[in-house]
């Protein structure tokens, strides 16, 4: 006979031997569907999420998984996480076609944790794309080219100079991780930022990223790389904000810009920069750390001010872009429609974001200084350009409210001398700027407007 008081009995009497049986049964038919039990727990909770095999990262390489602490070291194993990250990238290139067989890339290179990825990244797609290649019998693809480019920002550092010694060989290490990431061949880039004043465009993030624009345009390349990840553009949404940029944020924070010559593409939108680390940790992937100046001012307070944010919640940076994204982008954050896959990944976006197709909007007006898109309220009077006249006055109104806060003088007399040592590009795309509006609204409204020949009878 089986006791009564099932397993808690002390009187030495022993179970049914069914019972056992099922017990064992139970325990087995657990353990197979991933379920832990008491002895088990502990091990279980090392598995790897997704495939429920490999030790995670945080018990199986500790040291990697310190350096992104509250991330996905504690839930996936190495090749899962990995995987994960390339899944990110991928999707962000294939769905809004960043990328196409046909396309020459530039990849901006700044020797960090971020652009490393996108390097590395792009440098697989490219290597698959070869095998696809070699192995198809027409070859109708083509391999799309890669290219490397690296701003040199040392002049602007004169307080905490750089030694020259120690940039070469930062320059040098740079071109060796590039020439072993081949076949095929990169070329690599270095411009000096001294360039960039040879440049019409205004100052900070946007001059370099026309610096970088002017390098692609030189050299035939057709689209731009840019590693900014999720961490950088959720600093970039609150910076902006206290800028005084709200209008022009939603087209700095998307996938793709194309308001450039060459269109720019984030891969890396989706991608924490703390999963980055953690990457070039797991793939001692090498980074070269050229400056390592504290940023000032409006965008190191914010960044610090995100920092602890993401240690306090490490899911804040994350809530920051995803809740700017909501905003609705412009018509000129979509690769241009000169090919079938981004013609179809601008339908989706266009489907997606209820956007209007170029031919039904305006040509978007640029700030002169930071080439921000510019919103109606922006618009005082365009009369005196109209008629070829461009004074300091009218130019102060045709920037947008962030740069006339940040950067143009207060007094007159100031803004007319800042405006005497404007390069003369910088006005002549202003003029330029408005005949287009000009052109486009007379083309709409040229069915209503009568002939010369025409007396209006």
């Amino acid at each position: 006979m089986a006791c009564s008081s099932g397993g808690s009995c002390q009187s030495g009497c022993y179970k049914d031997y069914e019972e056992e049986e099922e017990d064992r049964h139970s325990q087995k038919k657990e353990a197979a569907n991933g379920v832990s039990t008491c002895g088990n727990d502990v091990n279980n909770r090392d598995l790897c999420v997704k495939c429920k095999s490999n030790e995670t990262i945080a018990a199986a390489n500790p040291g990697a998984a310190a350096v992104a602490s509250g991330g996905d070291g504690g839930r996936f194993c190495a090749d899962c996480f990995r995987s994960n990250l390339f899944g990110k990238f991928r999707f962000a290139i294939t769905s809004n076609a960043m990328i196409s067989s046909s396309d020459n890339v530039l990849v901006a290179f700044s020797g960090g944790t971020s652009s490393r990825v996108a390097l590395q990244f792009v440098h697989e797609m490219q290597c698959k794309a070869q095998k696809n290649f070699d192995a198809s019998r027409d070859r109708s693809l083509p391999v799309f080219g890669v290219g490397v480019a690296f701003v040199d920002e040392s002049a602007i550092y004169p307080v905490t100079p750089v030694p020259s010694r120690q940039f070469d060989e930062a320059i040098e290490d740079m071109k060796l991780i590039v020439s072993n990431l081949s076949p095929p061949r990169k070329k690599f880039h270095v411009a000096p930022i001294a360039n960039i004043y040879s440049l019409d465009s205004g100052d900070g993030n946007d001059r370099l990223k026309e610096l970088v624009n002017a390098i692609a345009l030189q050299n035939g390349y057709t689209k731009l790389v840019l590693g900014s990840c999720t961490s950088r553009i959720a600093c970039h949404v609150l910076a902006a904000a206290v800028k005084g940029q709200g209008y022009s944020l939603a087209a700095d924070i998307q996938y793709v810009d194309a308001r450039w010559e060459i269109p720019v593409v984030l891969p890396l939108r989706d991608c924490l920069k703390q999963e980055l680390d953690m990457l070039c940790c797991l793939d001692s992937l090498k980074v070269v750390k050229v400056l390592e100046n504290p940023r000032s001012g409006i965008n190191g307070l914010v960044s610090s001010f995100v920092k602890l944010l993401q240690e306090e919640n490490p899911s804040r940076e994350c809530t920051i872009v995803r809740t700017a994204g909501k905003l609705t982008p412009f018509h000129f954050n979509r690769i241009p429609d000169n090919d079938d896959g981004a013609h179809l990944a601008s339908q989706r976006r266009q489907k997606k974001f209820n956007l209007k197709s170029n031919e039904s909007l305006p040509p978007e007006s640029f700030c002169p200084i930071c080439n921000s898109p510019l919103s109606k309220s922006d618009f005082l009077s365009w009369n005196d350009v109209e008629n070829g006249q461009l004074s300091a006055e009218t130019f102060e109104a045709k920037c947008c409210l962030s740069c006339q806060f940040q950067i143009l003088p207060k007094e007159p007399s100031s803004m007319e001398d800042f405006y005497s040592f404007l390069p003369q590009l910088i006005i002549s795309r202003t003029k330029d700027g408005n005949h287009c509006n000009q052109r486009w609204l007379r083309e709409q409204i040229q069915d209503c407007l009568l002939s010369d020949s025409e007396d209006g009878t």
